[in-house]
């Protein structure tokens, strides 16, 4: 898998990288750390250096700490990203709290449980409201003079923040939402991250397993499945996403790969994308999803993915 430059920094990541959610078990079933190791450990022996993270994936920070088991003696081999200014209360409650010295705890926390000296990127995982964008970034920019950080992101922010952080703290990094159903960020972020050479990183490209071809119609959802909140799951949303996956069944038979390889592909290879997070909790899962990569779909063929997503 050919590496690509993380912003304008000297690091190189995989344009796919392993979402280190899944394995935190909070919102996927029947997960477990023997798995999960063997899931981290599947991703990194099939070409894949990138691992991304957060304070806040699990309730005592799980994933971190797999993490840290999993790359023991092999640090040299990984990026790792992950996240501060959120965490859960004693009731499960997700808390925004990006005050400078929450940041500075949960940064050192995350660095205790990966067992590891530096985080190589280090996000603000999303803006908080009772906190100006100002102090955060300067919080920021002190990890880094204080080497417990060597570069910095922004997740889940709008343009007109990027920019306020940026003035402050230079990001190398953006990760929003991204993919062939959501695609709000071309308007703004892209073209922004490009002018500024930041990397944009995008996660749920298979949008919940439903761009993976796992939900055809007829799907009989569960009355308490969450991603019944999601339009895309419903209604005239939902028929027009199966159009689009009729079409996707098409390519993916001619370049005989999966619906998801063809998705991820896609999605890996937009402008301004570095790199394409795919969560999973299985070493198969992420297997599959290194199949995405090391080719490319031809031109006709994402201008018919284009065409299908402007009708969905």
């Amino acid at each position: 898998m050919k590496l690509r430059p993380l912003g304008r920094t000297n690091i190189l990541v995989s344009p796919i990288a392993l979402g280190c959610w899944p394995i935190a078990g909070m919102t996927s079933l029947n997960v477990n750390d023997n798995d999960s190791l063997k899931t981290v450990a599947a991703a990194i022996d099939n070409g894949i250096n990138f691992l991304d993270t957060a304070y806040c994936y699990g309730a005592a920070g799980e994933s971190e700490r797999l993490i840290g088991q999993a790359i023991a003696g092999r640090r040299d081999k990984v990026v790792i990203a992950s996240k501060g200014g959120v965490h859960w209360d004693a009731d499960l409650n997700q808390i925004n709290d990006a005050r400078p010295e929450r940041i500075a705890q949960e940064c050192d926390e995350s660095l205790q449980r990966m067992k590891i000296d530096v985080i190589d990127l280090y996000y603000l995982h999303s803006p908080d409201p009772k906190v100006p964008l100002s102090e955060v970034a300067g919080a920021f920019a002190q990890l880094v003079e204080q080497g417990k950080i060597r570069t910095v992101g922004a997740s889940n922010f709008n343009s007109d923040q990027l920019k306020e952080f940026h003035a402050i703290c230079p990001l190398s990094a953006v990760q929003q939402k991204y993919n062939m159903l959501q695609r709000e960020i071309e308007d703004e972020i892209v073209p922004w991250c490009l002018e500024h050479q930041v990397s944009l990183f995008n996660y749920w490209p298979l949008m919940k397993g439903l761009l993976a071809g796992q939900i055809r119609r007829g799907h009989q959802f569960s009355p308490d499945d969450k991603r019944l909140k999601y339009e895309v799951f419903r209604g005239e949303a939902f028929e027009s996403a199966q159009k689009l996956l009729d079409v996707l069944d098409q390519i993916a038979a001619e370049v005989e790969k999966s619906v998801a390889q063809v998705v991820v592909n896609w999605t890996m290879n937009r402008p301004g994308i570095t790199a394409s997070l795919c969560g999973a909790k299985r070493d198969w899962q992420i297997i599959e999803t290194i199949g995405a990569a090391g080719w490319k779909l031809t031109e006709p063929q994402c201008q018919r993915i284009d065409a299908a997503c402007e009708k969905s």
